[in-house]
């Protein structure tokens, strides 16, 4: 089995040790950032497989790291899952409109993202 390299970005750390928590359980490498700076900062030294972004975030929200992400040739290919506690449809279609492959809202069942992350690593 490969092991992907999943960065997790998001502002608040009881999230951040779960999905570290989770993530490590499914047999990646997990890279942390805090906030939108520091998650472009982390995409641009280890190159991951995947991201798990938070939209509401310090310095960069998560749909100007996921323009930033897609306007980058290196970057480009890299799968963005958007983690958010806003779920309406236009908070939706302006995640997917910046690039993103997947918009999973808060509070989200364990499970369900751990199957959101495989489908998007095998894709």
């Amino acid at each position: 089995m490969t092991t992907h390299t999943v960065l997790i970005a998001d502002d608040e750390p009881n999230i951040l040790v779960t999905l570290e928590f989770l993530m490590q359980r499914e047999g990646h490498r997990v890279l942390l950032a805090r906030d939108g700076d520091e998650a472009l900062a982390q995409l641009r030294a280890h190159r991951p497989d995947l991201v798990l972004l938070d939209v509401m975030m310090p310095g960069k929200t998560g749909f100007e790291v996921c323009q930033a992400l897609r306007a980058d040739e290196a970057l480009a290919h890299t799968r963005v899952l958007l983690l958010t506690a806003k779920g309406r449809d236009t908070d939706v279609a302006q995640g997917l409109g910046v690039g993103a492959d997947a918009y999973v809202t808060k509070p989200f069942s364990t499970r369900e993202l751990a199957a959101r992350v495989r489908e998007l690593l095998a894709s």
